[in-house]
């Protein structure tokens, strides 16, 4: 039976090589594209909303545009000039606009410009194979951009000839554009391969903006975060998630995200508001973060908002909590834990007194009921969600590119943890009535994500809606490793031991190399892999290192979101993995855009090599060589099978 496989196998493949010597020709190619050095793998994680330093270190490859700057030209161009040209090929046509103010002479400086910009290119482009690069060439200008970064043994004066093409370029008028697509071309093949291992929505005030930007990236995957997940909630309309949503965007001053760049109304939130809080200052719920571009009216609106929706928050859920029994989280449902007399809430047979008591909308002797005027909100919440295709499409993006893992080039890649116990043991984990544990717990509970968008039986479409919830929430949740989202204690409670949010006991294992062996064993790897891991801050400004278990364990959360750096004390870690090694890149805050182009600053980054290769690495040593080598061999098959006389050739 195998061989009558195999054998229609390679009939199959004789369709696409019928000769000997079309089959011939391919395993050339494939073995020399095996010997091309490996391309560079980019890893950024937990961006929370931050475009605009996001799009900088996209842009410059966290250093690695400067990288190749040095490499090409050495000590031939001061600091100074290699600044400019590496702020050029960042923001090409601001750069540009700045420098036609004050240069004199603009062809001078184009003719220069565009061979500096020739060299990069011609550099970055020699990791790749011609067709690789002829698919990233900017459509108008491919032909020009192809003669000019290829070597051409045939022309005897190359000198000559490559200055007739550089001078017909600036004499047309075309020395801008053509800079730009270079500037873009270096950008496009600096970076092989983006890894965004969770955590784009919340907190900044971009993340639309991060998603347009992914949406047309030439090759990356995404690992979700769990504040991802609970934007893909929303947008499959479960309504605990969509309250999720506003109470953060509320409370980071954020609520435009939604409003003006996903077209959701919150006119019937801002009048529920209005009506049921309108003489309560709302102090509980101020804005985090510096909300200075508020007036004092949008302020107060912002707070009475932020509350509405907070109180929204707790009701949904602890429905939710009450319908899935089997998630087993009944202790967070703390509204029926509150005296509502004495204003106090009971809990772990402790007493604490609420710091706000006014509660309009909850009828302690049902708590979790919706008003007619809430619902009627969540109602009409959850249809602009449904509706809003912007939105739909930013998720369906998470849907295609990601997953709650992936196992890339000998690496591990995950947002948050493995759920364990205190002795390195995976946690059994209940899911709908059925125990996993590991990797069988992240592969269905990705199958449940899924089903929320695309199944067909409602109640398995239910079943996924409430399980992104629990991604985002539960105690249990490879996303989330905490034994409790500590949301309401944090705003109605002082006492700082009950905001505490004890984590799993995987983060305090990360150095154990018997149980990150497991893990990596858990997930098909050996343990010479790494794991790449975001979700949990690296406090440097403490000490702590972002390289765990002598270096198998790599977590690059430094705190790209602003909320975080006074706690870190830095801007966030990045990892570069291309042909030399593996390298942690940590970066200092980005300041602005306006001061990147104007003053050339970038973003100061410190470079440490985590692993260094014991010889260069080709793709010959990474998962789509493997690929590779396995064609190689079908098409050794077949020649094997044509010089047998098995298969006839087709000519």
């Amino acid at each position: 039976m195998k061989e009558q496989m195999d054998f229609k196998y390679l009939q199959r493949l004789a369709e696409l090589y019928p000769t000997i010597a079309k089959a011939s020709t391919e395993i050339i190619n494939l073995q020399s594209i095996l010997n091309l050095p490996k391309g560079t793998e980019h890893f950024i994680t937990d961006i929370h909303g931050e475009y605009e330093a996001f799009s900088h270190v996209l842009k410059n490859g966290s250093g690695s545009v400067k990288k190749k700057i040095d490499d090409v030209f050495g000590r031939t161009l001061s600091a100074a000039d290699k600044d400019a040209l590496a702020t050029l090929i960042y923001y090409p046509k601001e750069k540009m606009d700045l420098i036609a103010r004050k240069e004199k002479n603009m062809d001078d400086w184009y003719r220069i410009t565009l061979y500096r910009l020739i060299e990069i290119c011609k550099t970055v482009a020699s990791k790749y194979t011609r067709s690789k690069v002829r698919k990233a060439l900017p459509k108008d200008f491919a032909y020009v951009i192809e003669e000019l970064i290829t070597e051409k043994p045939e022309v005897l004066d190359k000198e000559a000839y490559y200055n007739s093409i550089v001078d017909t370029i600036i004499s047309v008028g075309r020395a801008e554009v053509f800079i730009i697509a270079l500037s873009e071309l270096i950008q496009r093949l600096v970076i092989d391969h983006l890894h965004i291992l969770g955590d784009i929505y919340d907190r900044g005030p971009g993340p639309d903006r991060i998603m347009d930007k992914l949406m047309n990236y030439h090759s990356l995957d995404i690992q979700w975060g769990n504040h991802d997940v609970v934007w893909m909630g929303a947008a499959a309309g479960q309504t605990a998630c969509i309250a999720t949503v506003l109470r953060n965007c509320a409370r980071y001053g954020n609520l435009d995200i939604l409003e003006d760049r996903y077209g959701i109304n919150m006119l019937p939130l801002a009048t529920l508001a209005l009506h049921v809080y309108g003489e309560d200052p709302c102090l509980l719920f101020k804005i985090k973060g510096s909300g200075s571009h508020f007036n004092k009216s949008e302020d107060e609106l912002n707070r009475k908002m932020h509350k509405a929706i907070t109180i929204i928050q707790f009701k949904l859920e602890g429905q939710l909590i009450a319908r899935r029994k089997s998630f087993g989280m009944e202790g967070r449902r703390l509204l029926d834990k509150i005296d509502y007399e004495k204003g106090t809430i009971r809990l772990e047979g402790k007493e604490y007194r609420l710091l706000d008591t006014n509660f309009p909308t909850i009828d302690p002797k049902n708590p979790y009921r919706l008003t007619e005027e809430e619902k009627g909100v969540v109602e009409r919440l959850q249809a602009a969600f449904l509706q809003c295709d912007k939105l739909q499409q930013h998720m369906l993006l998470l849907l295609n590119k990601g997953s709650l893992y992936k196992v890339f080039n000998n690496n591990l890649l995950y947002h948050g943890c493995v759920p364990m116990d205190e002795n390195g043991k995976f946690l059994k984990i209940n899911i709908y009535g059925r125990n996993y544990s590991g990797k069988q717990l992240y592969d269905v509970l990705e199958t449940y994500v899924r089903k929320a968008f695309f199944a067909v039986d409602d109640a398995e479409k239910e079943k996924g809606k409430d399980i992104l919830w629990y991604i985002w929430s539960s105690p249990n949740s490879p996303l989330f490793g905490k034994e409790k989202m500590a949301t309401f204690e944090r705003y109605f409670l002082e006492e700082p031991e009950t905001h505490k949010e004890k984590k799993n006991p995987y983060y305090a294992l990360l150095n154990d190399e018997k149980i990150m062996d497991r893990i990596l064993a858990e997930f098909g790897l050996g343990p010479d892999a790494h794991i790449v891991n975001g979700h949990v801050p690296v406090l440097q400004s403490s000490g702590e290192s972002p390289v765990k278990c002598g270096g198998k364990v790599l977590v690059i959360d430094g705190g790209f979101s602003k909320a975080y750096q006074a706690k870190t004390g830095i801007a966030g870690y990045t990892l570069i993995y291309n042909s030399y090694g593996m390298m942690l890149v940590a970066h200092k805050p980005f300041t602005s855009t306006e001061e990147a182009i104007v003053n050339e600053t970038d973003i100061h980054s410190e470079r440490i090599m985590v692993e260094m290769a014991p010889h260069r690495m080709h793709v010959g040593d990474t998962d789509n060589g493997k690929a590779l080598k396995e064609r190689i061999g079908e098409l050794q098959e077949l020649l094997n099978a044509y010089r047998s006389g098995r298969i006839i050739e087709r000519t």
